[in-house]
């Protein structure tokens, strides 16, 4: 009866399994299915590679999932030019309007985030923030120090000239600065006038590092709205009409009462932002590199070969996004070199202290920028200059003691050591000492096994007697 019901009771067993499955698989489509909502998103710190590539799969998701408008929580001292300009270009081709609000209390846009202000569709700011200071920090000069173009500076040429300015003199500042400057005030006007906003504040902040706070940015028309938190912003932002790239936008009324999700960065964001932090790249790349150098040392051992190419291929990857100066990356390398150089050729701390320094320098120099968070860490760089330093202190150390020892002759090195008998055959004796076997010659019988002493060496013969 059982046999019989066996095929019935499987063939059940395999429907309730598809039904089951079929019933997890509804589920997940109909929890991804698009449904109308307010998507925020959150910048907080230094703008990066990492963000950059968050913020554009986060928009585009919540695009996906049929979001009405995005806010940005942003707190920011700025970031690269290359990953802001990016995020700059999405927010301007974003399908549905993005709220840029600048948020907790005591949060700031400086630099980058007052250009990605600007480009927002809407600009919005809590109590007690600041936006502003968007002058480009690799040309910056001493604080104080009018830029390119500045009115204090203009003033100064025209009292210097006498004629009331009819007199016009060069401009301060390289080629490039001016260029560099002048290419922001475009960039950050050209923001303001299509949004609506005060251009002419705008150039001021990248002339002169402008800052304001947020009831004096609303007072001048730099932003749209200052809202205590998200449902105030959104009860303000309901029915405004945007610029959108498509054209206009009108935001539904009922805005506010949509339900908000919070889009957080994956765990490829995560790694991402992990590598490219330089401290992280400046760590894998010294590994990296004092791997590959073990195992040319080494051969056959592996571990450090493998370590050392998984390491140095992250931190290539890393540095190829950041901003980093290739001579301190040679002078990095080179000093790493010595170091392990003094190990294997010791030069009483010419090679060491060389390195250390070559290290040290190339530290300094590795990232090329000035942006807050861009940079490596002088503690960082402290500590591996003092564990450089005590490794090498260890290592002068060790040699000075080799050299106060005895010297042996090269042909009486073995004599007093201890050595256990391999083989005997007719007159032939051969004995097993540190690892090698040597021949031996004894006026005593021997046998396998037994330990001898080393009384005397005759080139590569031993002669012993037993202990």
């Amino acid at each position: 009866m059982s046999k019989q019901n066996s095929p019935v009771l499987f063939f059940r067993s395999l429907v309730f399994l598809a039904l089951l499955l079929s019933f997890f698989v509804c589920k997940s489509a109909a929890q991804e299915e698009p449904f109308p909502h307010v998507a925020i998103l959150k910048i907080d710190g230094a703008i990066g590679p990492a963000t950059t590539d968050y913020f554009k799969r986060a928009t585009q998701e919540a695009v996906d999932q049929g979001a009405e408008l995005v806010i940005l929580h942003l707190d920011t001292p700025g970031g690269l030019d290359a990953a802001s300009r990016d995020i700059i270009q999405h927010i301007l081709a974003s399908p549905i309007p993005i709220a840029t609000y600048v948020y907790p209390s005591g949060a700031r846009a400086a630099s980058a985030g007052t250009y990605i202000l600007y480009a927002s569709q809407i600009a919005a700011m809590a109590p007690a923030t600041t936006l502003g200071a968007a002058t480009p920090v690799q040309i910056g000069g001493p604080q104080g120090t009018p830029m390119p173009g500045g009115k204090q500076e203009e003033k100064k040429e025209k009292a210097e000239d006498g004629e009331d300015g009819e007199k016009e003199k060069p401009l301060a500042g390289t080629a490039m600065e001016r260029k560099v400057v002048n290419d922001s005030v475009a960039f950050i006007r050209g923001l303001a006038q299509r949004h609506g906003r005060n251009a002419d504040w705008a150039e001021k902040a990248v002339r002169e590092a402008a800052t304001l706070t947020a009831p004096e940015a609303l007072k001048m028309n730099v932003i749209d709205i200052v809202a205590d938190n998200d449902d105030d912003l959104l009860r303000q932002v309901a029915g405004r009409k945007v610029l959108l790239d498509t054209g206009d936008y009108t935001i539904p009324e009922n805005i506010a009462e949509l339900q908000s999700e919070s889009y957080e960065p994956d765990w490829r964001n995560e790694l991402l932002a992990l590598i490219t932090n330089p401290q992280v790249a400046y760590i894998l790349l010294l590994v990296g590199i004092y791997g590959l150098i073990f195992e040319g040392y080494s051969p056959g051992a592996f571990v450090p070969g493998i370590v050392g190419v998984i390491c140095l291929l992250l931190a290539f990857y890393a540095l190829q996004v950041l901003p980093i100066n290739y001579a301190g990356l040679a002078l990095i390398i080179v000093g790493a070199l010595l170091i392990v150089a003094e190990v294997f050729m010791p030069s009483f701390g010419a090679l060491g202290i060389g390195g250390i320094i070559a290290l040290v320098i190339g530290s300094v120099m590795l990232i090329d920028s000035d942006v807050p968070g861009m940079q490596v860490s002088k503690q960082l760089i402290g500590a591996i200059a003092g564990v450089s330093g005590v490794f090498l202190l260890m290592l002068l150390t060790a040699v000075g003691r080799s050299l106060r020892q005895p010297k042996v002759p090269a042909d009486q090195a073995f004599v007093g050591r201890s050595a256990v008998v391999s083989e005997v055959k007719d007159a032939e004796i051969l004995v097993h000492l540190d690892g090698e076997i040597w021949q031996a010659t004894c006026n005593q019988p021997l046998r396998v096994g037994q330990k001898v002493r080393v009384v005397a060496q005759h080139g590569m013969v031993l002669r012993v007697e037993v202990e």
